[in-house]
Formats: structure tokens, sequence, C-alpha cells
């Protein structure tokens, strides 16, 4: 249904509850004025009783679990007692005159007491009732709404095993079992040891004494193996010192001047563009700072000499 059609259908609700409640207005306020109340308060007396019923029906809509059964309950409440007066209202023909005894609804005397109680109270229970229902209401929190599912399609489908015939490649068939190739069966009880022996330097506890007692060889104990035990080297260590000569490198350190020759000697040949701090090192076998300086001194003197 669109959003007009939900309209005009709220509106006709609102439309059919008006009428019922002008047709129930009009018992209501003749069962109080019955019942001693005031021209002002009789008025008021069917927004008491119509009104909670309204008030318990949105709150069936909002509240959920057993705050929702509370509300059912008064909305049964309070309509069983809108419709027994009513019915009183619709009995009794003196009450549309405003002829009746005052506080008299019904002959018997009985009927009578328990229908103004009835009346008499609804106001009482509508200001409990109706609290705690707007109590109920203000303090409701709604569950949080979960996400959708991004697959939701995929996420209903029940994976299902195919079966044999709808598998590709067909199943090896079983292995059969050769019964006579299996081995026999150990039963249970003494059995003879290959190796008859006596315990020699130990005491024989019971099984060795039930054995001896029975006439047969009593096994071996198993034979414990030595634990390893890490060997002691009696070389001494040799305390840590300078790096020996022959670890050193053979080719001496050379000073600044013998570099700048070497450098000199080396690239003679060289154009200016290859003068670079990489290929100095590299040719030279130093370090990174001094090819650095070897650069800039040849780079100079190569720009001195050129006119």
């Amino acid at each position: 249904m669109n959003r007009k059609g939900k309209t005009l259908l709220v509106l006709a609700l609102v439309g059919v509850v008006g009428m019922a409640f002008r047709v129930s207005w009009n018992a209501l306020r003749d069962i109080a004025n019955a019942v001693g109340a005031d021209e002002r308060a009789a008025t008021l007396y069917p927004f008491v009783v119509d009104g909670l019923m309204a008030l318990a029906l949105v709150a069936t809509l909002v509240l959920v679990g057993d705050d929702r059964r509370f509300a059912l309950r008064v909305l049964g409440t309070y309509t069983v007692a809108s419709l027994v007066l009513n019915y009183v209202h619709g009995l009794v023909p003196e009450l549309h005159d405003q002829t009746v005894a005052w506080g008299r609804l019904a002959d018997w005397d009985l009927a009578n007491w328990v229908l103004v109680l009835l009346a008499t109270s609804l106001p009482v229970g509508s200001i409990y009732f109706g609290s705690d229902l707007v109590a109920k209401v203000l303090h409701h929190r709604p569950a949080p709404i979960a996400p959708p599912i991004a697959n939701a399609e995929e996420s209903t489908e029940i994976p299902v095993k195919r079966s044999t015939a709808d598998l590709p490649v067909s199943a090896p068939a079983p292995v059969a079992l050769n019964a006579s190739a299996l081995p026999r069966p150990v039963p249970v009880g003494f059995v003879k040891s290959a190796l008859p022996h006596k315990p020699i330097g130990r005491t024989p506890n019971a099984r060795e004494r039930l054995l001896k007692s029975a006439g047969l060889p009593i096994d071996p104990p198993a034979p414990t193996r030595p634990r390893p035990v890490a060997a002691e080297s009696t070389r001494p260590r040799r305390a840590t010192g300078r790096v020996p000569d022959a670890a050193r490198s053979a080719r001496p350190k050379r000073t600044p001047e013998q570099l700048l020759d070497e450098a000199r000697t080396v690239t003679a040949t060289w154009p200016v563009g290859k003068l670079t701090a990489e290929g100095i090192r590299l040719a030279l076998h130093t370090s990174p700072k001094n090819a650095r300086t070897l650069r800039e001194t040849l780079r100079a003197e190569r720009a001195a000499v050129t006119p």
C-alpha cells in the first residue's frame, strides 16, 4: 500500500473511533452523574475511561515482553468496564433523563454495589495505570536493528554433499583385506622367555616369585642405557688480545699524498665526467670520504690547468 492509501486508512480509522467515542461518551456521562459527579466532572469522565483505552493501545504497539502484556491487560480491563457501563446505561432508562436515584444503578443491592464500585474506581485506576504505562513507554529502549546481510541470497543456501554418482571421478573400489595375512592375536598370560636367566645381586619381587613357583623362567630386566655426559675439554682457552699480523691486511696504510699521487696516475686518462667518488673509490680501494676528497682535488687541478 502506498503512502496515500495508508493516510486514507488512518483517517477513516480516526473517524470511526471518534464516532464510537461520541456514542460511549453519552452513556458514561450519564453513569458519572448517577454516581455523584457534577456536570463538569461527568463531561470529563468518558475521557478517563475511553482515553486510557487509547493510551494502552498505543503502549502495546511500542512495548515488548512483559510490559506489552501488562498494557494488553489494562486495555482489556478498561474495554470490559466501558462495555459493562454502556450496557447498564441501556438497561436503565431513567439514566437517560437523570431521574434515577443518586447512587442507584440497579435494583439488586449486590449488583448496584458492584456497579457503583466499578464506576467510581475507574478514575483512580486511570491515574495509576496511565502513569505506569507512560513511564514504561518513556523508559523503553528499542532493540538495535541488525545491518542487512550483503549476500543474503548466498547465505541462505544450504550446502549439500554431492552423491557418488554426481562426482566427476568415480570413487576407488574398496580394498579387500586378506584375513589369512593378518597376524594372530597373542593370548594374554605368561609368555615363556627365550633367554632364561637368574637375577643376580637383587631381591626377587612378587612377580619373579610367582614365576619361580610356577616353574616358568624369569625375563631379564631391560638394559639401562647410560646417560650421555658432555665431554670436558682439557685444552685451555686462549685469552683474546690484539689481532695477529697474519690476519691483518697486507696493503700498508697510505698517506693522503700517496693517495693523491696514485689517483693522478690512475685517472690521468679519465675525462672530467668520469671523475666520480664511486669510481675513484673502486679504483683505489679507499674509503668514501677519501674518494670524495680526491675527486674535488682532481677536479680543481683540471679546472686550473684548462684555460
